[in-house]
């Protein structure tokens, strides 16, 4: 089971963090996610491949990055957001590297959701 508090942070807060934050609560941990520029929606292709694995995004919205945020976690998960995303020492960082699936076909969605499956599974 987790133990660390994780924020996951990409640019729309749509597609990649708001899977991730899924992930890792379905395991049991707990998760909070934000955008340096959030979207007003979770991208629909990212709910539809969620909800194969009985996974329900439908009521999550997207919510703007705050220093909060920030302090809460004890690890923070960055997708390419870069420089946007606040540093503050003492706190714990990785990057991932990881397309964003806005607009793209179900499939490729599909297999961005499996890499971030698989990354979150080998979190704390």
């Amino acid at each position: 089971m987790p133990t660390s508090r994780v924020l996951f942070v990409c640019i729309g807060n749509a597609g990649r963090s708001q899977m991730a934050q899924a992930f890792y609560e379905r395991a049991g941990g707990l998760a909070r996610s934000a955008g340096t520029h959030p979207e007003s929606n979770v991208h629909p292709e990212v709910v539809e491949v969620m909800r194969e694995l009985d996974i329900d995004l439908d009521g999550r919205r997207p919510h703007k990055l705050s220093q909060e945020d920030v302090e809460w976690a004890e690890l923070v998960v960055t997708m390419g957001c870069g420089d946007a995303c606040p540093v503050l020492p003492g706190k714990r960082y990785l990057d991932w590297n990881l397309q964003d699936p806005a607009g793209m076909p179900v499939e490729v969605v599909r297999e961005i959701r499996d890499q971030i499956a698989g990354l979150v599974a080998e979190l704390p």
